[in-house]
């Protein structure tokens, strides 16, 4: 990695509504924030065509929903960067970010938002002709199959409500459908109205196996999924809704646990197996992933950031800035043994006139502290004189010995 760019107390990774919501949490913190984000500012919620149950907004584009939610972080002074991250090291208490042009960005804690993006079915034809025909986003996409036929794949209430909203454009709107005749994936409401869409038609028991064509698409394969039979259909347009990925590859090598999925793990305080390292929206694991469920992630990570970052400084000012020697006692809150020992090495400093300083870290939360200071097991004691390592107790022996250890 080269030099530092800038230095800041918060980056977050990703400008969707979870990434907002952080960025407004943290500028409203007087932390020094950096969004970087490689699309638009908004993310995928920013193709929605329609809100209805954002608290307080009773109808809105997801376009203008992200503008507020921007606007609203910008006033807190937070900094927005067009860029992609291509490399990260949390290996340190510092976090170092490296970007697609070369820049490199240091912080005190980084907060992982960013979101996920279609799954593509990777059958023939698809990636060939993706912006000739095939695409993801019907906002984005619809109006250019004005009087046109038009196939979209799935089923979810993704795939026919932008269903639907395909209509408006298109001559006729085919839905390849894995389920039995009248199952869908979506809501009823949705299902209801899709079912009495005039342009819409169903084709069940059915996937896609080839998008045709040569310079734009031309047509579909579809297999029957009972009979194994394959048709053909002729169309100008293929809108893929099979679900979504998280955009968690350049992840791979940066250390934070990423299950089979590609999903990130954390805690209700939103945090990864990393020290100082958030994760938060649609690229964590959770139940629900909605605008309003990633904000409430956003606004949870970032206050566990700002009190992270103030523990940390009063860590260092305790060690760095003590007049005595400091005893950095790592200790196993869930190991009685553990507790029990802290408590002797309280009395024996208390007999000593308490000549050490004591500052006590927790094993199972300090892990990158643990990781500087060789530090694997509970308990142990590393004796400090202004930040530099003096000597190491044996913690396994007699209360006398102890005492002599320390005199």
């Amino acid at each position: 990695m080269g030099d530092i760019t800038s230095t800041y107390d918060l980056i977050i990774v990703g400008g969707g509504p979870a990434g907002l919501t952080a960025a407004i949490y943290g500028g409203r913190a007087k932390l020094k924030t950096l969004v970087i984000n490689k699309g638009t500012v908004g993310g995928l919620v920013n193709t929605t065509r329609e809100i209805v149950n954002y608290p307080g907004y009773g109808q809105i584009s997801g376009e203008d929903l992200m503008k507020d939610f921007k606007k609203h972080a910008e006033s807190f002074g937070t900094d927005f960067l067009r860029d992609e991250v291509v490399r990260t090291d949390f290996s340190q208490e510092d976090k170092v970010i490296t970007t697609k042009k070369g820049k490199v960005y240091s912080s005190k804690a980084v907060i992982i938002a960013c979101g996920s993006e279609p799954r593509l079915l990777n059958i023939p034809g698809e990636k060939r002709l993706q912006g000739s025909g095939v695409a993801y986003c019907a906002t984005c996409d619809a109006e250019f199959f004005e009087g046109e036929d038009v196939v979209v794949v799935g089923s979810g209430d993704q795939a026919i409500e932008e269903g639907m909203y395909i209509t408006k454009f298109a001559r006729k709107v085919t839905v390849i459908v894995l389920h039995d005749e009248g199952i869908l994936d979506c809501n009823k409401v949705s299902a209801e109205r899709a079912f009495q869409n005039p342009k819409m038609d169903f084709i069940w028991n059915s996937t896609l196996e080839e998008v045709q064509g040569q310079d734009n698409v031309e047509g579909v394969k579809i297999k029957n999924l009972k009979t194994g039979a394959s048709t053909e259909l002729a169309c100008q347009g293929v809108f893929f809704f099979v679900g979504m990925v998280p955009s968690t590859h350049f992840l791979q090598e940066s250390g934070i646990e990423i299950d089979k999925r590609g999903y990130i793990p954390v805690n209700e305080l939103m945090e990864t197996n990393l020290e100082g390292v958030y994760a938060v929206g649609d690229n964590r694991v959770k139940y629900l992933r909605q605008v309003v469920s990633a904000a409430g992630d956003g606004a949870t990570a970032a206050v566990a950031a700002e009190r992270y970052i103030e523990e940390m400084k009063a860590f260092n000012s305790n060690v760095l800035e003590s007049d005595k020697q400091v005893l950095l006692l790592f200790f196993n809150a869930q190991d009685n043994s553990s507790l029990e020992f802290g408590t002797l090495l309280e009395e024996v400093n208390q007999e000593l006139q308490e000549r050490y300083k004591i500052v006590k870290v927790d094993l199972t939360t300090k892990k990158n502290l643990a990781q500087k200071y060789g530090i694997e097991k509970a308990p142990s004691v590393v004796v400090l004189d202004k930040g530099q390592e003096v000597k190491r107790l044996d913690c396994l022996t007699t209360i006398e010995n102890l005492k002599s250890q320390l005199c």
